[in-house]
């Protein structure tokens, strides 16, 4: 089969098409031949080293988690899928799961059955952006109507399913991204946005229950976002996580902090699924690349001005 393969740690051009063996479902797993696979910044950061590097160890390594595809073929004990079904799924995080690749191997209760309203492309953007926001938002945070929640880097791909899901569960919606975004997160449910380069977030907002920081240590996001937070609020810190500067800087101001990684879950993957296809969550691709293309949709979302999510058409 085809696939995206990496020999060495470095930029875009390290990645390259190559063909290796297909892979065969052991029990209580699926094959899944990949229509689509989403770009997230984890697959560039680990590309160079970085990210999750440390998991998947020396190249080479196929990169990607997120698959969107149709069930090949299903290995002994699989009873919830059959050959034909359509999934998408986030499998093996944050272990290999090679989605840069026509075929993908992982257990059956990873996936779920894709969003009935979306394309595999539109689908293929879903799993760790959505996964990330939800469990964010439901499992970390506990998020309850009345609330307000801060969400950084509001327009990219985690960002824009965080707006959604947070006033889905009935909160008051703040968002930071440039000016030209804001009558688009407006329309997915902030009720405000910041734009970060004309004004500081920490001087604007205040009284937030939830920060969801997908910035880290950009521009001492995490700790100014410390000046947002009510008491007792709640700080998730995705990317960089919580050193222990700030953890003390965090009890000081009467907030807590929270690191966060996200994980497969099917049953989650279901509940959004729902969501797409009933309540009109928005999925936003801007651009999609064939699979030989690779290392230029790593270029291209490497220079963080993204709305939504980037795509690779495994197909073509």
């Amino acid at each position: 089969m085809r696939a995206v393969v990496q020999d060495g740690l470095g930029g875009p051009e390290v990645l390259r098409l190559a063909e290796i063996p297909r892979p065969a479902p052991l029990p209580t797993e699926v094959l899944v031949r990949v229509h689509a696979a989403g770009v997230n910044p984890v697959d560039w950061k680990t590309r160079a080293g970085g990210g999750m590097a440390g998991v998947l160890g020396d190249p080479p390594f196929v990169l990607g988690w997120d698959v969107s595809g149709v069930v090949e073929e299903v290995g002994f004990g699989v009873t919830a899928l059959a050959p034909g079904d359509e999934v998408y799924g986030m499998p093996w995080f944050p272990r290999q799961a090679g989605a840069y690749a026509e075929y993908v191997t992982a257990p059956a209760r990873q996936f779920a059955r894709k969003p009935a309203s979306l394309s595999h492309t539109e689908a293929a953007a879903v799993p760790l952006a959505a996964l990330t926001a939800w469990q964010i938002l439901t499992d970390t945070a506990h998020v309850e109507p009345g609330q307000r929640v801060l969400v950084h880097a509001a327009a990219g791909g985690v960002g824009h399913f965080a707006v959604q899901f947070a006033r889905h569960l009935g909160a008051e919606v703040v968002g930071t991204a440039r000016t030209a975004r804001h009558e688009w997160l407006a329309g997915l449910g902030a009720a405000r946005s910041v734009d970060y380069t004309r004004e500081r977030f920490e001087d604007v907002v205040a009284d937030a229950d939830v920060v969801v920081d997908l910035l880290g240590d950009h521009d001492d996001t995490s700790r100014r976002s410390l000046r947002t937070l009510r008491k007792g609020g709640l700080l998730v810190a995705v990317p960089a996580g919580v050193s222990e500067e700030l953890r003390r800087a965090a009890e000081e101001a009467g907030v807590r902090t929270s690191p966060f990684l996200v994980e497969p879950d099917g049953h989650a993957l279901a509940a959004i699924a729902r969501l797409i296809d009933t309540e009109g969550v928005a999925v936003a691709v801007e651009e999609t690349f064939p699979l030989a293309e690779a290392a230029r949709a790593h270029a291209q979302g490497e220079q963080g001005r993204t709305r939504g999510k980037l795509v690779l058409d495994v197909r073509s």
